[in-house]
């Protein structure tokens, strides 16, 4: 399980995928995926921030409410918040290179998968 930021972004770094950069948005670390935050810690509440839709996040949140979580300031936005210390790091990992290529260009995202077989 995934408890602090720093092994969230140790992770993430650690799929060494292309385009994945650190940066401070709004005087917060994150990391940044194709130009775009890709995934950060809250400055809200104690979890972990991935990309998703509202519909998801609602879903998900019916089913393991202890793990999914919301903060209001999140309301309006596809943000799914893992609570720290319940991130499952195979979870996180998949979403991660999941939301990684839903960001990526499409013809960069061509050229990768033909060079590395769609993976």
């Amino acid at each position: 399980m995934i408890h602090t930021w720093d092994a969230l972004k140790t992770l993430a770094l650690s799929l060494d995928l292309p385009n994945v950069e650190t940066a401070v948005s709004w005087g917060n670390e994150n990391l940044k995926a194709h130009g775009k935050m890709w995934t950060w810690w809250s400055p809200y509440v104690d979890a972990a921030i991935f990309k998703g839709s509202i519909e998801e996040r609602e879903m998900l949140m019916e089913a393991d409410p202890d793990t999914f979580i919301l903060h209001p300031h999140y309301a309006k936005h596809g943000l799914l918040l893992v609570a720290a210390g319940r991130i499952d790091e195979g979870w996180a990992e998949a979403r991660l290179r999941q939301t990684w290529r839903d960001m990526a260009p499409k013809r960069f995202l061509k050229e990768w998968d033909a060079r590395h077989g769609g993976t």
